[in-house]
């Protein structure tokens, strides 16, 4: 059995509403995977480098959940990324310890995927703006990058409409469907 980390990058996952309803499906469903809750670990952004580093030793596939602010990784987990990927580890000529895992990012977006279209409202495509930084990631670390779940227009925030929630619940949970058919592919 493939060993799973599911690191969760969102800064306040209390407050999520997608990517909480998510973590929560996986967690039910893939009871064997490791979570690694970086907004509850760290909420002073004082990453354990050694245990955040074993953690990734000890996996074959890392995925990263995480909503999109500012279209890439939130705060934490940049952080997460600049103190645990560190030369010599990672990458560079003595940094293999990532040889050959597997790197899958799932991700959300408030705004609707229509928005993320070439020459559309956000410019580029979703895949254009996240994916490169994610594959440049695995490329360079020598991880086989595998793939990405996306779903957009989850955002819950100002929005007390019970109808759209559901909704919007339902995009959640068919996002956890849809990574878990991509992990069992690994």
């Amino acid at each position: 059995m493939k060993k799973i980390l599911i690191v969760s990058g969102h800064t306040n996952l209390n407050n999520s509403f997608a990517n909480k309803i998510i973590l929560d499906k996986l967690a039910k469903d893939l009871p064997e995977a490791v979570f690694d809750y970086l907004d509850k670990e760290y909420p002073d952004f004082a990453i354990d480098v050694k245990a955040e580093q074993q953690k990734l030793v000890d996996a074959d596939i890392i995925v990263l959940q995480f909503p999109v602010f500012w279209y890439s990784y939130p705060s934490i987990m940049h952080r997460w990324m600049e103190d645990v990927f560190e030369h010599g580890f990672s990458h560079g000529s003595r940094g293999k310890a990532l040889l050959g895992k597997k790197l899958v990012a799932s991700f959300t977006t408030g705004a609707p995927e229509e928005m993320y279209v070439k020459g559309g409202p956000q410019l580029y495509p979703i895949d254009e703006l996240v994916i490169p930084a994610i594959k440049s990631t695995a490329n360079l670390c020598s991880m086989d990058y595998a793939g990405y779940v996306y779903t957009g227009g989850v955002s819950y925030a100002g929005n007390p409409d019970e109808e759209k929630a559901k909704e919007m619940r339902a995009k959640a949970e068919k996002h956890a469907e849809r990574l878990e058919a991509l992990l069992a592919t690994l």
